[in-house]
């Protein structure tokens, strides 16, 4: 009898499926339970501050960001 790997939430009393399972109805499980923890999501300026000042490129990367993104030529000569 194979083993299947199934996600589902607890409620406090049930539990329930997220994942698809290919069960007869009332089919008879052992059910192993190992607790994980959610994936948390971070909102895009969470993270664009998270990560502020610690990006390396060029000095006029603010300035010619079109040309190192998609190649038009630069408008500002720093150098």
């Amino acid at each position: 009898m194979a083993t299947k790997e199934v996600r589902a939430t607890f409620d406090g009393h049930s539990f329930h499926v997220i994942d698809p399972v290919d069960l007869a109805p009332n089919s008879e499980c052992l059910i192993y339970i190992k607790e994980v923890k959610p994936k948390q999501t971070e909102n895009a300026i969470n993270y664009l501050f998270s990560i502020a000042g610690t990006a390396h490129g060029p000095r006029d990367w603010s300035k010619e960001h079109d040309h190192y993104l998609y190649g038009t030529p630069k408008t500002v000569n720093l150098e």
